[in-house]
């Protein structure tokens, strides 16, 4: 009844890309992503991910030869192995509402893996970094997603736990409203007590400038984070150079924060306007006309969302406040300025970090929208520890 194919020439992959767009027809809450953001995951010349692994696509076909599912398949050599078994991943995912047409999708993916010497997959992901395209809506269906974040299918969750994938972790996308009412008296109180200190600074990229900006970047995002723990690689200067050329038409200076004690740079908090209030106009296309109806939309009819995309402190002045230092200061600017910015949303906020919960709880942010990373094992002597376990070890 259903075929697959290989996705190798412009006109599958044009198919690849087209799918959602029939699946998700008369979904107000999708947003159609960036055409050419899905092709550069899948372009070596454009996707850092090719240096270090490999990656396939396909498309499943009724039998009248119409596209009714994709997926791709991918090994990142350098964190495949982390875990006491070797962890492939597979993702971007869609599918009619047919379990048989989805598990044939998914067995291709293990199939490709296994090959490989894959012991288990992770899904459903990205090739590349966390931030874009990664898990499972399962919560927060009757919201737009935030920019490069997957909206999936609400019966997407059901074919994967069936299948054997077991809830891995789960990241949060919390919301709240930008006024100072919001921070609790505890958050204006550790806030203050940095913020008095002369040893702690807190800047914007606007104050410090590109190259300090990605000095401090850098060595916070390789402190920040437990390869080991969460799989999360560490950064390259050329990667941060690579994201800063693919964001800079979008950056607000004012909305990234940097802190520093004594000079050295402690912690980060990257925000961007939340994109998608532009993209859903576009179609798919930022070719010129896309790119005059983005500009209209977002400096004409303006985006009143800031995204927080990425808040990283390292872990000796983790607990210490410098995270609500950050937040306060960035809230006084948004009130004196009477910013269009009215709200403030924190993307991918993972379960086994329950300081920054707690920070959002102190801030007074709801989660909006809940994501899973599922992980399937291919054997049954594999012990199975959710990611959030394994911080407890």
């Amino acid at each position: 009844m259903y075929a697959l194919e290989e996705v190798t020439g412009k006109a599958a992959e044009q198919e690849f890309i087209e799918l959602p767009v029939r699946l998700y027809q008369g979904n107000p809450y999708w947003v159609r992503p960036l055409d050419n953001d899905i092709r550069n995951v899948f372009n070596p010349g454009k996707n850092p991910s090719f240096k270090n692994g490999e990656c396939i696509r396909w498309l499943l076909r009724d039998g009248k030869g119409k596209c009714v599912g994709r997926v791709a398949a991918f090994i990142n050599r350098k964190t495949c192995r982390l875990d006491k078994y070797t962890v492939g991943q597979m993702g971007f995912f869609e599918c009619i509402n047919d379990r048989e047409a989805a598990f044939m999708l998914f067995d291709r993916c293990r199939e490709w893996l296994e090959a490989r010497g894959m012991e288990a997959m992770e899904g459903p992901v990205n090739f590349g970094e966390r931030i874009e395209w990664w898990g499972l809506l399962v919560n927060g269906f009757d919201q737009t997603p935030v920019y490069a974040m997957p909206y999936t299918q609400p019966y997407y969750v059901k074919f994967f736990e069936e299948y054997g994938f077991r809830d891995y972790f789960k990241q949060f996308t919390y919301r709240t409203h930008l006024v100072m009412e919001s921070l609790s008296k505890i958050v204006v109180w550790k806030a203050d007590r940095i913020l008095k200190n002369p040893d702690y600074s807190v800047h914007t990229y606007g104050d410090i400038g590109k190259k300090r900006a990605i000095d401090a970047l850098l060595e916070v995002y390789n402190k920040a984070w437990n390869l080991e723990v969460h799989g999360v690689d560490g950064i390259t200067r050329d990667q941060v150079e690579a994201l800063y050329r693919s964001l800079r038409p979008i950056i607000d200076k004012n909305l990234i924060y940097f802190a520093f004690y004594k000079e050295q740079p402690i912690g980060f908090f990257l925000m961007f306007p939340e994109i998608n209030q532009a993209v859903k106009h576009l179609d798919g296309k930022m070719n010129l006309w896309g790119m005059l109806k983005f500009m209209y939309y977002r400096h004409v009819k303006r985006i009143d969302v800031a995204l927080g995309q990425l808040f990283g402190v390292v872990p000796e002045f983790q607990g210490k406040g410098v995270e609500a230092a950050m937040i306060k200061r960035f809230t006084e600017r948004i009130v004196e300025q009477k910013s269009d910015y009215e709200y403030l949303e924190l993307n991918w906020v993972g379960e086994f970090n329950p300081p920054m919960i707690h920070l959002m709880e102190y801030i007074g942010a709801k989660v909006a929208r809940t994501h899973i990373t599922y992980r399937k094992l291919f054997r049954d002597d594999i012990e199975f520890v959710r990611s959030v376990d394994k911080t407890k070890e």
